[in-house]
């Protein structure tokens, strides 16, 4: 190959490079937030739009009261403009302010403002007396949704001014979405059960907003003993509660023994899904008689 022809093809070779660059820049360079659950990921991009990338700190799979970031986690956040998050869940009380201290730069904000909280009873434990926390699940329940999804859209009118009236139309379809939802679910809850069992108790918002019982089979983080699993199988018998909800984060076997004493259905939901409002809806048909 002559010299004119390989100038050429350099040039060629040249252009391609910093289009292909240029491309991947373009991908990249929406601003980030981090937010520490998939649905809470939801309601940010539903809001945010195309300006801002949305990450979760807390993968599909994992669960948000013991997780650890890994290190390139930790590493990715400094490039972070904000981070949001859902108010009390075992992740943030373990991680959030050392994450503060790592990137001082970084606006945190907490959705949980505004929401009424539920907060668990106290119990002795030996010979002293352990606080009752705050019941973190907050996202699963239409009420609180639409205070979290307010709260977003004030952080990103705070973070980006000039997109506020893009901000206030998604945050306006959102919140139809939210009502529609609480919609449904009224209407599939009118025949359902009013008394559930679940393993970890992750709708406890969700029993409040629809006046629902829920008999959690975890106490206070912990696996129940063989006579509170007797008293447990009492109390759904005396309830007539027909279903146990499980997640796939947490250990089923307590819940299948259970469900086997009793001939009752044990079924899998997903409340840290990014599909929130398909999610609600399928927990209110599982009720349903």
């Amino acid at each position: 190959m002559n010299r004119k022809k390989m100038k050429k093809l350099i040039y060629i070779l040249t252009i391609f490079i910093l289009c292909a660059c240029g491309n991947a820049s373009q991908k990249n360079e929406r601003p980030i937030l981090t937010v520490t659950l998939e649905p809470l990921r939801y309601f940010t991009e539903a809001i945010a739009g195309d300006h801002y990338q949305v990450i979760s700190m807390v993968p599909k799979g994992s669960s948000p009261e013991s997780y650890d970031p890994t290190p390139q986690q930790l590493v990715n956040l400094s490039q972070s403009q904000a981070y949001l998050r859902i108010g009390y869940i075992g992740f943030e009380q373990a991680w959030m302010k050392k994450l503060e201290a790592n990137n001082p730069s970084m606006k945190v904000f907490d959705t949980s403002l505004g929401v009424d909280l539920i907060h668990a009873e106290g119990h002795w434990h030996g010979d002293h007396f352990h606080e009752g926390g705050v019941e973190p699940h907050i996202w699963n329940s239409t009420r609180n949704a639409a205070i979290i999804a307010d709260n977003i859209y004030q952080a990103l009118c705070e973070l980006d001014t000039a997109h506020q009236t893009d901000y206030k139309q998604r945050l306006d379809s959102l919140k139809q979405t939210i009502e529609q939802t609480d919609k449904k679910i009224r209407s599939i809850l009118e025949n359902a059960d009013s008394t559930f069992l679940i393993y970890h108790p992750a709708l406890s918002y969700f029993a409040r907003d629809y006046g629902l019982k829920q008999i959690s089979i975890e106490e206070g983080g912990k696996e129940p003993s063989p006579a509170q699993l007797k008293a447990l199988i009492e109390t759904c018998r005396k309830e007539k509660a027909h279903i146990i909800f499980v997640q796939q984060e947490f250990d089923q076997r307590n819940a299948q023994l259970i469900a086997d004493e009793l001939g009752i259905k044990v079924v899998s939901i997903h409340p840290l899904s990014y599909d929130w409002a398909e999610e609600m809806i399928r927990v209110a048909q599982a009720l349903k008689h």
